[in-house]
């Protein structure tokens, strides 16, 4: 059972290790910088591609705009201002197309450029929302607005929360559309539309809202643990589809390009995720309407969509539709209260909580909470590992207790070895037997370990997409506790006068910061808690164990060294203390001299003489 035990416990050692690897090889990839001399693209489309029928109609159908792109014609703006916001609503065709965050920057740099959200066609990348009605019995495309139509602005100036701004535009029918867009002080957009039919036929028509993205967003991560794209929910389910998805998706004929369409009776919402930032159409909850997915080939746009049901309009009546729009950046706190207080189900799913949602969840919740409190994430994290390691402490002491009696075993174990000789069967069944007498679990010390791993996994996920560690400092050289250890031996950690290597490269793996050379000291003095196992492989690999994470883990996120370093610590004074508390002394000095002491190898003539006897 002993040789059960510490092959569990390597094994279990070794998948972490080979899991740290898979981080350590396949990093996400650093963004590429920006060219802002670069051409605009001119291949893309001016407009997205039109719906398609809405549910309820047959006549209405589908086709994509894939001429070659062309300047837009000259329109006015609006102004965008508000605390979290700043950008411009082009008036040809209602377009949220410009849009800016005042609270984020691109990097740490105090004169680097805030951070931008979306941005018209004509620049390198086009991403916006436009909204409009799609022609049903009666109509016909031009009849109704679409995204080259020019309202022309009925009220209001600069839109900011509390001034809503009021846009118009007639048809030669006797139809007035109205349109007004109000913007809270957050990143939320409320688009109310309007029809006054003051012709004397009635028609019918359907309202829809598009964010539409031309080509991949510049620095996608591509990153199995993050997920970048489509995200949506529809009837209480949550729907994720990565870019490549959307390329993969099925020609559907009346869509025009390949789309996928689901029917919601309820509620949910559609859009576009990065890793920190959001663009999403929310319709009103409760009422039924359409979530489409879709992917233009040939213009290389993609494209989410909500379409409400047809309506009939009769002669002298007016029908108003509404829909919102979140633009900006994925704070839980402000995803919450929307998901709370304006009834918008399932909205904190939006971020990327992972397989682990069940712990990243309250994990991130707690600590959000701490932050708060503190002041400063970095605090938080330690206070967070204290919160953690109280939660585990019966069955950690538990696991320390049983591996203190194990050291007490010791003498009677290596004299049941005496016995047994190369009796395998009968040494199993002493050992089994003294375990059984003495109340020992020997497998119970491998318990924190096994707690450690879905713990870990579940705060590298919380400070990996959390828009709270974007830039979050702690101290001193740590500006970032989202980024990697910005310290490096190489210069030696800031004394001499050249810069580091920049992380991600080879040498940044080489030359570690002080971070990681603090969590394989602390790794390392946990494990001489312990004298070092008799079997020479295991050995060799608890030795090197310290020093193999310490370089892995240079290029994690300093946050998650410092959950580390903290919670190396606090074990090591568990263990000890418990240790102590059950009569057994840890001689910390001693396992480390015995450490450096240098094995003699048992000559093999020794061995076969040992086995004849």
């Amino acid at each position: 059972m002993e040789d059960q035990n510490k092959n569990l416990l390597l094994a279990t050692v070794l998948s972490f290790i080979v899991i740290l690897v898979w981080f350590v090889l396949f990093p996400p990839p650093e963004a590429p910088p920006a060219d802002p001399n670069a051409p605009a693209a001119v291949t893309q489309t001016d407009a997205p591609a039109a719906p398609g029928a809405a549910a309820g109609t047959a006549t209405a159908t589908a086709t994509a705009t894939t001429e070659a792109a062309e300047p837009l014609p000259e329109a006015p703006r609006l102004t965008v201002d508000t605390p979290e916001l700043v950008g411009s609503i082009s008036l040809l065709g209602g377009r949220i197309d410009d849009l800016s965050l005042k609270s984020y920057k691109e990097t740490l740099d105090p004169a680097s450029p805030i951070v931008r959200l979306l941005s018209p066609v004509g620049e390198a990348h086009p991403y916006y929302a436009v909204f409009g009605w799609g022609p049903g019995t009666g109509l016909a495309p031009e009849d109704v607005p679409g995204p080259r139509t020019e309202w022309r602005i009925a009220q209001g100036g600069t839109l900011s929360p509390g001034a809503p701004v009021t846009l118009q535009w007639q048809n030669s029918k006797g139809m007035t559309f109205t349109r007004e867009i109000a913007v809270d002080e957050n990143f939320m957009f409320t688009v109310t539309d309007t029809v006054q039919n003051s012709g004397t036929t009635a028609v019918s028509l359907y309202p829809y809202g598009i964010v539409a993205r031309h080509g991949e967003p510049t620095g996608l991560q591509n990153f199995f643990v993050l997920h970048e794209g489509m995200v949506s929910r529809t009837d209480g389910t949550l729907t994720e589809q990565k870019y490549d998805d959307l390329r993969e998706l099925p020609v559907v004929e009346r869509e025009g390009a390949q789309a996928e369409v689901v029917d919601a009776g309820a509620d949910g919402w559609i859009g576009f995720t990065d890793k920190y930032w959001m663009t999403t159409l929310i319709p009103e909850q409760g009422t039924p309407f359409t979530a489409v997915t879709k992917y233009v080939p040939g213009a290389d746009i993609y494209q989410t969509e909500t379409r409400k049901p047809v309506q009939e309009l009769a002669a002298g009546a007016t029908i108003t539709s509404s829909t919102r729009l979140f633009a900006g950046a994925k704070e839980w706190a402000t995803i919450r209260a929307y998901e709370r207080d304006q009834s918008i189900p399932g909205f904190i799913d939006s971020i990327d909580w992972g397989w682990f949602f069940f712990l990243t969840k309250p994990i991130f919740a707690v600590l959000h909470w701490l932050n708060a409190m503190i002041g400063n994430m970095g605090l938080a994290i330690i206070a967070l590992t204290f919160f953690l390691k109280f939660l585990v402490l019966p069955l950690a002491y538990k696991s320390y207790v049983s591996m203190a009696k194990m050291k007490e075993l010791q003498p009677e174990l290596e004299a049941i070895k005496e016995r047994a000789g190369e009796d395998k069967q009968k040494l199993q069944k002493e050992m089994m037997q003294l375990y059984k007498d003495k109340k020992v679990n020997p497998a119970a010390g491998c318990l924190p370990i096994l707690i450690q791993i879905p713990i870990f996994f579940a705060l590298y996920k919380v400070i990996f997409v959390t828009i709270e560690l974007r830039h979050a400092p702690f101290f001193g050289w740590l500006k970032d506790l989202s980024a990697p250890d910005p310290s490096s031996i190489f210069n030696l950690f800031g004394l001499l006068p050249w810069a580091a290597p920049e992380h991600g490269s080879l040498m940044a793996l080489i030359f570690i910061g002080i971070l990681p050379i603090l969590l394989g000291i602390t790794m390392w003095l946990q494990q001489k808690l312990n004298p070092a196992p008799t079997d020479p492989v295991q050995q060799q690999v608890f030795a090197w164990m310290p020093w193999i994470f310490m370089f892995m883990l240079g290029g994690f996120a300093s946050g998650l060294v410092v959950y580390w370093i903290t919670n190396n610590l606090i074990t090591f004074a568990q263990q000890y203390l418990i240790m102590r508390s059950h009569g057994h002394k840890p001689d910390i000095f001693g396992n480390i001299k015995a450490g450096m002491k240098k094995k003699e190898p048992v000559p093999v003539a020794d061995k076969s003489k040992k086995g004849r006897k």
